[in-house]
């Protein structure tokens, strides 16, 4: 290693005496200058990711007027139960005399996708009016988890559902889901 020999000239008496010069400094201020600079500048240019949400159009909760409520017609309506172990009921019309159903199905482009894009290009040729298209009613069950109700609502997002909402679950539509059986514990 190399060693740095500051003495006074080889030891030698009586030679030039040399005032010891203080060590080399470099002057730091330019480079946190820099830093703070880019610092700044990276904060201000890095977007910070939004969380998505999903825009839900709650109803009024006033049951006092009638004529808010609208009259739909069976053929127009679907409605999807969600029940346990990923398993899906659903069924068109009303319950005590549906159109069609009630089936079992799963999630997915294999379950209850393709029936849902039927049932949207169905609609409109069946009532004669391209602007009345499909409700979809999701009633989840207290055996379905959230994940569940984020899948349904990506199968809508997916097929590009107009108009859908949740709605609560009725006892005879637990009987249903027990009866087809996925309404387990």
């Amino acid at each position: 290693m190399a060693e740095l020999n500051t003495g006074d000239g080889g030891g030698k008496k009586g030679g030039k005496i040399r005032a010891k010069k203080a060590g080399g400094r470099v002057d730091l201020t330019a480079m946190v200058d820099l830093a703070f600079l880019l610092i700044t500048f990276f904060m201000l240019t890095t977007s910070i990711s939004k969380p998505y949400a999903m825009d839900v159009a709650m109803p009024d909760k006033n049951k006092e007027n009638q004529e808010d409520q609208l009259d739909v017609a069976d053929n127009r309506t679907m409605t999807i139960l969600l029940g346990s172990d990923d398993k899906i009921g659903y069924y068109m019309g009303l319950l005590d005399s549906p159109i069609e159903g009630p089936e079992v199905v799963d999630y997915g482009k294999n379950g209850i996708r393709p029936i849902l894009l039927e049932k949207i290009k169905e609609v409109p040729q069946i009532t004669g009016d391209p602007e009345k298209g499909l409700i979809v009613i999701i009633r989840p069950s207290d055996r379905s988890n959230y994940k569940n109700l984020v899948d349904i609502l990506d199968e809508m997002k997916i097929v590009n559902a107009k108009q859908y909402m949740i709605g609560d679950i009725g006892d005879s539509e637990i009987e249903l889901l027990e009866s087809q059986g996925i309404y387990n514990e």
